[in-house]
């Protein structure tokens, strides 16, 4: 058995782990993953470039406790939600970290293997898992400092000992790339002396050392029981800094990428309709490498699209939008975007970078400001603070325009934008509070002292009910939106991997033709991204002279072929050849 030939998988694995750990015996380490992940080396690979989803995935963000009721665990509560509520409209929901932490609402996690008490235990993620698709938060860069592991670091006993990344505070490090303010190493006092532990983070969020093959190991140990409880959509949180090399930017480094290669690799033997996202808030160009060849991430947030998106609709100029999206080449098949306007996290600003000019990017951030937004900064490799991040809701940041402050159209705004983010290729995310039009919670920014927390507010579900059930702005958002996902789910031409052409109509109107794989559904999405009438005529946009045209919104017939359409302010159509069949599980 000695000289066995190595299974496909197996060969697979020990290239991944010689690029990462050249200076090991790989050929034992990759029997060690293959153990410990309970994976037989002759599992067949599952066929490349598989499209894992459809027009009707639509996911849902949300905090484990986001919606809570008295004598009732946050997780059921929340499942009990989605279900009765939200069944027609989402397939997928992405809980944000659940496990005990320190800080950072959920990033700080304690322990990777245990499920908050506060929020529910296992069997209520297995169950959520049995209704909707569950992707769970691979907090994989950093943990917490008062974890297990750190403290088993201090004390120099494993598992934990070596656990962690060091480096020597004389070195340089200014080509280091920081989300942060905070100094990047934390003195600590251990067993073998005084050490210094990077922190890319925050004093609390210790970097874990993936030069050390254990650390690896462990988070196999992890994803596995991830799997064996139901989740299948893994988010990878903040990989882009996973390896660090001093002197260099310690960002997107090749050994950050053979590692996501390498988890990928085991998790779809293992699970083959699993499905890796990574969260790489960084550069649009930077982001699109987490791709790969299709072998790394199946989706990518899509990060560039909340702020060029929000600056379009508050400004009435789509041409930075539309470039951008020009720009972008198609998605392979097996591979696809991951598309949201707001989430727990603000509105990313370094996403920007190359694509608005510092004068247009400080109008959006004092246009932020005004309504009602706080500003999140970082530490450049010049040691100067630079923003970082918008903190704010979706409501609040589509309150008026840059013009002319806070107006009417504040409705029509968001829906335009909700609008945007659910016809363009990819998977369209919704975090929460945009199903409700949640606004700032200031209140909790002052109780916490981060600015993060005025876009996750608690909803105590009597009083989301109540405000659910009565003429309020929130009740219209929550009909108008979920009516939006029910038609998109229903539309061929809105696949996540459906052709995509931006089309030129001008700076006012935002539009692009989606086409159905199989080439039978043709749809043109027209918005006016303006707070005044726009025009214009359907002889535009090429519409196939034999097929009935029909707007998906509002239900209007178009049969004359040359006319003219006229938009109100921020209101769109979606005109196609032919409607998708809505279901109802109803």
């Amino acid at each position: 058995m000695e000289n066995a030939p190595l299974s496909p998988l197996e060969q697979r694995l020990i290239a991944h782990l010689q690029t990462i750990y050249p200076n090991l015996d790989t050929k034992e380490l990759a029997e060690r993953c293959l153990t410990t992940f309970h994976l037989d080396p002759a599992t067949e690979s599952p066929r490349p470039h598989r499209n894992l989803w459809d027009q009707s995935d639509i996911m849902l963000i949300t905090y484990a406790d986001t919606l809570r009721r008295k004598e009732e665990a946050p997780l059921e509560t929340l499942h009990k939600f989605v279900k009765s509520k939200l069944s027609d409209s989402i397939s997928a929901v992405h809980l944000l970290p659940f496990f005990p932490y320190s800080s950072d609402d959920g990033f700080s996690v304690m322990d990777y293997t245990t499920v908050n008490p506060s929020c529910g235990q296992w069997d209520h993620v297995s169950n959520l898992s049995k209704d909707f698709k569950v992707m769970g938060d691979l907090v994989i860069n950093h943990c917490s400092s008062r974890s297990l592991w750190f403290e088993n670091y201090k004390a120099g006993v494993n598992p934990g000992a070596s656990f962690f990344y060091e480096a020597d505070p004389s070195a340089d490090l200014s080509a280091v790339v920081r989300p942060r303010t905070s100094s990047l190493l934390r003195e600590v006092q251990t067993k073998n002396g005084e050490k210094h532990v990077w922190c890319t983070f925050s004093h609390d969020q210790v970097d874990l050392n993936f030069e050390n093959p254990d650390v690896l190991l462990e988070f196999l140990r992890i994803i596995h029981l991830y799997l064996e409880k139901g989740i299948r959509w893994f988010r990878l949180d903040a990989v882009a800094f996973l390896w660090k090399v001093p002197g260099t930017s310690c960002i997107n480094l090749p050994q950050t990428h053979e590692i996501i290669r390498l988890l990928r690799l085991m998790i779809e033997h293992y699970a083959p309709e699993s499905v890796i996202i990574t969260e790489t808030n960084i550069p649009n160009q930077e982001n699109l490498t987490y791709f790969g060849n299709a072998n790394e991430a199946h989706l990518i947030y899509n990060f560039s699209l909340p702020p060029l998106l929000i600056n379009s609709l508050v400004t009435g100029n789509c041409s930075h939008l539309k470039q951008w999206l020009m720009s972008m080449a198609p998605a392979q098949q097996g591979t696809t975007y991951l598309n949201f306007v707001a989430s727990h996290d603000g509105i990313g600003l370094r996403p920007t970078e190359g694509l608005l000019s510092e004068w247009e990017l400080e109008t959006l951030i004092n246009t932020m400001k005004r309504f009602g937004g706080k500003i999140s900064s970082r530490t450049t490799p010049q040691g100067e603070a630079k923003p970082y991040e918008i903190n704010i809701s979706l409501w609040n940041a589509l309150s008026g325009s840059a013009q002319q402050g806070p107006d009417q159209w504040q409705f029509a705004r968001f829906l335009c934008a909700v609008g945007v983010m659910m016809a363009l290729e990819g998977v369209p995310a919704f975090y929460i509070h945009s199903l409700f039009g949640t606004e700032n919670d200031l209140d909790r920014v002052n109780n916490t002292g981060h600015y993060r927390s005025i876009n996750r507010h608690i909803w105590d579900m009597e009083e989301l009910e109540h405000v659910l059930n009565t003429p309020t702005h929130h009740q219209k958002v929550f009909q108008s939106v979920t009516k939006l996902t029910q038609i998109r789910r229903a539309q061929p031409a809105f696949h996540p991997n459906a052709t995509q052409y931006i089309l030129h109509m001008g700076e006012n109107l935002f539009a692009f033709w989606r086409q159905s794989l199989d080439r039978r559904q043709s749809l043109f999405a027209v918005y006016n991204m303006t707070d005044q009438p726009q025009h214009f005529n359907l002889s535009e946009l090429n519409l196939i002279a034999n097929d009935d045209w029909t707007d998906l919104v509002s239900e209007q017939v178009y049969e004359d072929r040359l006319g003219k359409v006229t938009l109100m302010p921020y209101q769109f159509v979606w005109l196609a050849n032919k409607k998708g069949k809505i279901k109802s599980s109803a």
